[in-house]
């Protein structure tokens, strides 16, 4: 009888003493032991992304508007889901990645989307380009029911995503980015805290607002250049290695042939889209505008690349606006 009361206190202690170290979240626990991952988006970033998850040893359920892009991904043993809700239905942490605000509001809050049967616990990644007041609007629904939200945009282009050498800029409850990261790290190598949720996105307009300025320039001085009888070639190795190099000049050369394997080699296509870029810089502008921010070379490299959305570009990789110049002169 004694030894049976021993073992009832001993089991009382153990007791007390996990309930006082258990001071984690539940969705740590979930996330830890879980590689139930969900991939919504599986375009030029967002299908890299996913293969590369597929190749940690994840098991991913993917969904995108275009079969062809989901049969890609199928062939490579990743499962199909026939629209958002089922894709969360048979995950534990969804990824969305994805072209605009409203495709994210369609894909959680809409009548087929996650919000509808993500359990409980569910870490969601947003790893698109929006407006940082969406996410937050997301967050917000995503508490209601359980879940976490996490915007987590990226930088890097197709190249990175392949690679999977991805920086994301994460902005969500402090507590939940260790979990966050642990998925991120299988298809980057930055993953950097922003602060709560709609910091990753403030980043990432930022980032991409110095981008379109940068291929600007660099577009502007390598046609300069060309037509003052430069070989591209040894200009580019000029500026790389001289106070004008940037990555738009070393590592994304708008000229076709200086660089193998970028978009201007390949007529300009895949790659990061005109139409993209374009609206990256609208959502630079609205949220300069919001805070009474001076950005006039933001608004320059706008208004360029809306011209150039209308006059045929906006599937072409937003590098060619190169080409864009150099047509634009030839015209005149």
């Amino acid at each position: 009888m004694a030894a049976i009361t021993n073992v009832t206190r001993n089991a009382a202690k153990l007791i007390k003493v996990i309930g006082k170290h258990r001071t984690f979240s539940c969705s740590a626990v979930h996330h830890g032991s879980s590689k139930r991952v969900g991939f919504i988006g599986l375009g030029n970033m967002g299908g890299p992304m996913a293969l590369n998850l597929l190749n940690k040893g994840n098991s991913v359920t993917v969904f995108d508007v275009y079969p062809e892009a989901m049969s890609k991904l199928q062939d490579a043993g990743a499962a199909i889901g026939h629209n958002p809700a089922e894709v969360a239905e048979k995950s534990d942490t969804i990824i969305t990645m994805l072209p605009n605000s409203s495709h994210v509001q369609e894909a959680y809050a809409g009548e087929n989307g996650v919000f509808q049967t993500a359990k409980p616990g569910s870490l969601l990644i947003d790893s698109s380009t929006i407006d940082p007041s969406v996410s937050k609007e997301m967050a917000i629904l995503a508490e209601k029911k359980g879940m976490i939200f996490i915007d987590a945009p990226v930088s890097g282009g197709v190249m990175a995503a392949k690679a999977g050498t991805l920086t994301f800029m994460v902005g969500g409850p402090e507590h939940e980015f260790a979990n966050a990261k642990s998925i991120l790290e299988h298809v980057g190598k930055n993953i950097v805290y922003c602060g709560p949720v709609g910091a990753g996105q403030a980043a990432k307009i930022c980032n991409n607002m110095l981008l379109a300025i940068n291929m600007v320039g660099t577009a502007e001085a390598m046609n300069l250049g060309v037509r003052l009888g430069l070989d591209p070639k040894l200009l580019s190795s000029v500026i790389n290695t001289s106070s004008g190099r940037s990555w738009s000049s070393e590592i994304y050369n708008p000229v076709p042939g200086v660089l193998p394997n970028v978009p201007a080699s390949n007529n300009y296509e895949g790659g990061f889209g005109t139409a993209l870029m374009t609206k990256d810089l609208g959502l630079a502008q609205n949220s300069a505008t919001r805070s009474n921010s001076a950005i006039p070379l933001g608004s320059l490299a706008h208004q360029l690349y809306r011209l150039m959305t209308v006059r045929g570009y906006a599937k072409k990789d937003f590098s060619s606006v190169y080409e864009f110049l150099q047509k634009s002169e030839n015209s005149n």
